[in-house]
Parts: C-alpha cells; sequence; structure tokens
C-alpha cells in the first residue's frame, strides 16, 4: 500500500511516499479500514515542521477516515461497508480528560497515522461517521470538529443567548461559529482579512472585528456586546492574543485555550485574571464518547464540514505549504 512516512530531520521536505506491506486481516477485536480521506490540523503541521518530536519513519497525520473492509472476532460496533472516522486519542474513550499514557497514543505524533492506504486498527480507534457524509467530509471531525464541540458544550455551557467570540477562519473556528450557531448563539468573529470576515457573515457570524483595523479588538467586542463580555472565547492564538481574549469576555466567563499560534509562553494579566473571575481552561481535542455527542448533533443539525481546498495523498508537503500561507477557509482535505 501506499503510505507518506516522515524522515528525520523533521520537515516538511522530507515526508516521502512510500509503499509499504499490506496490513493483512484483522485479528479479534479489530477492523480493517480502507482509508478515503485525512484533513490538516496545526497539530499535524507541528509533527511534520518539528516542532513536536517524533520516530523517524513516523507515518503522519492524526485524522482518517474510510470504509470498513474487514471485522475481526468479537467485533459488534461495525460491518462491512460501514463509514468510520478515527479518533484522537486511540485510548480515551470517556472522562473529563486524557491520561498521559493516552496522550502517547495519538496517532500521527506518539504512534503511525493515516497519510496511508489502509489500516488495522482496534474497533475502539474509531467511530461512525455522521450518516450521508461523504469520506472528505467525515475527515474533518477528528481533531477540529471536536475540539470545537467541546469548547463550547463539554467545557463551555454554550447555550441559546450565549455570546461566543471565534479566531480567524481555520477549521476550529468554522465549525464552532456553526455549532455556536445551531445552539442559537450571537458569534463575534475576527480576522484580519475582509474577504473571510464576509464569508464566516455568510456563515452566520453577526459581528466582524478585522484585527488589523481593531488591534484592541477585546475592547471593541466588549463594546459590541454592551459592556457585558463574551461567554466563550475560542482561544487560538495562544500568548499573542490571550489578554484581549480576557478584556473581551465577560465577569465569569470561559477562555478556551486550544491553540498557540502566537507563540507557546508569554505574559498574563494574572490581575485581570482574578478580578474579572476568569476560567481559562486548556483543551486538547476530546474523548470518544464526546466525539460520539458531536456526530449525533452535527446530524441532528444538519451541519456539513466547509472544506477549502483538496490536495492527493502524494502532494501532502504541497497541502502543508497552503496551510502555513493561510490560504484556505475552514478544512483542507488529503484524498487518498
Amino acid at each position: 500500500m501506499k503510505a507518506i512516512r516522515l524522515a528525520a530531520p523533521a520537515s516538511l521536505d522530507n515526508l516521502t511516499l512510500t509503499e509499504l506491506p499490506d496490513p493483512g486481516d484483522p485479528g479479534p477485536g479489530e477492523i480493517r479500514v480502507r482509508l478515503g480521506a485525512s484533513s490538516l490540523n496545526f497539530h499535524d503541521f507541528a509533527v511534520v515542521a518539528g516542532m513536536i518530536p517524533t520516530v523517524d519513519g513516523r507515518i503522519p497525520m492524526s485524522d482518517g477516515a474510510g470504509l470498513v473492509e474487514a471485522v475481526g472476532e468479537g467485533v459488534v460496533q461495525f460491518k462491512v461497508g460501514d463509514l468510520v472516522v478515527s479518533t484522537f486519542f486511540t485510548d480515551w474513550d470517556d472522562g473529563p480528560a486524557p491520561s498521559a499514557a493516552a496522550a502517547k497514543g495519538v496517532p500521527g505524533d506518539g504512534i503511525d497515522g493515516y497519510a496511508r492506504e489502509a489500516v488495522v486498527a482496534p474497533q475502539h480507534w474509531f467511530t461512525r461517521a455522521p450518516a450521508g457524509w461523504s469520506v472528505a467530509e467525515a475527515a474533518t471531525l477528528t481533531c477540529a470538529g471536536l475540539t470545537a464541540w467541546r469548547a463550547l458544550f463539554v467545557d463551555g455551557t454554550t447555550q441559546p443567548g450565549s455570546t461566543v467570540l471565534i479566531q480567524g477562519s481555520g477549521g476550529v473556528s468554522v465549525f464552532a461559529l456553526q455549532f455556536a450557531k445551531a445552539a442559537g448563539a450571537r458569534v463575534i468573529a475576527t480576522s484580519s482579512s475582509d474577504a473571510k470576515l464576509e464569508k464566516l457573515k455568510a456563515l452566520g457570524a453577526d459581528d466582524l472585528i478585522n484585527y488589523k483595523e481593531e488591534p484592541n479588538w477585546g475592547a471593541k467586542a466588549l463594546e459590541l456586546t454592551g459592556g457585558r463580555g463574551v461567554d466563550t472565547v475560542v482561544e487560538i492564538g495562544g500568548a499573542g492574543t490571550l489578554d484581549q481574549s480576557m478584556v473581551a469576555t465577560r465577569v465569569g466567563g470561559h477562555v478556551s485555550l486550544i491553540g498557540v499560534l502566537t507563540g507557546i509562553a508569554g505574559p498574563v494579566q494574572t490581575a485581570m485574571l482574578m478580578s474579572k473571575n476568569l476560567r481559562v481552561q486548556g483543551l486538547t481535542v476530546g474523548s470518544r464518547a464526546q466525539q460520539l455527542a458531536m456526530i449525533a448533533g452535527v446530524e441532528a443539525n444538519g451541519i456539513r464540514p466547509v472544506i477549502s481546498d483538496h490536495f492527493p495523498l502524494e502532494k501532502l508537503g504541497d497541502a502543508f505549504r497552503h496551510q502555513i500561507a493561510n490560504a484556505h477557509f475552514g478544512k483542507i482535505v488529503v484524498d487518498i
């Protein structure tokens, strides 16, 4: 089968298309999946760019979706022909947070991922895909979709009348916009691109802020809410944007810290954090049970992912270059 391996030292130039032995038949409790698509996340880029260390020869990509080709003895959750989608944490079934051991089992990072044509794996590494979705659509859910879901509905309490602030127009932010609007929330969207802001408006964003024109966008968001502040910020920037997010958030509000695009460390205005009684919570994707809840949610609300671009497996490096150029809106899919 075809696969992409990441040679050491990790870099986009060291992603190599190779031939690997067929994975064979599934054993007890396992399924064989013919993979049809993956999708790009910042986590995947961090691995292939060497920011997250991994072993020489790692198969990258945390997201994978495809059709079940065979089931092993004792498999009851799936049958041949089912469309399935991978889980980010292969051994986090439920509960408030992954264990340290579970973090070592992330595909494309601690273990081989889904930049390949087929895989044999335990059935609990996958869930069903939403009914009626394509394999490319299903491949967007594992990381970006579930991260947005957990930020709003597991760690957060988004409901009708809530106000949510999203940053940018990548996969997590667009999913968060779609989920929040489906829940009856008001959404304030930020971006440096007026063209992308118009696309966010077309998806339902209620208020738009160009943060290049409004560098103090936290104060602008506060103004848009009549001085009350937003209930939840889906914080993808990290150190460089956290202070503005705290300014934008209401007293007792929630900042869901899910990204480090502007840096991995920096000063924090602890006095504001304390005086506003804020909850700033780090978030790393979600559990298998949360993924199943999200799938039920998108089915009930008719939500479909926004896919910006498609690249073939052999052009994975070009897909990442497109990602870091910030030329996409929503998700970038790799067709396998």
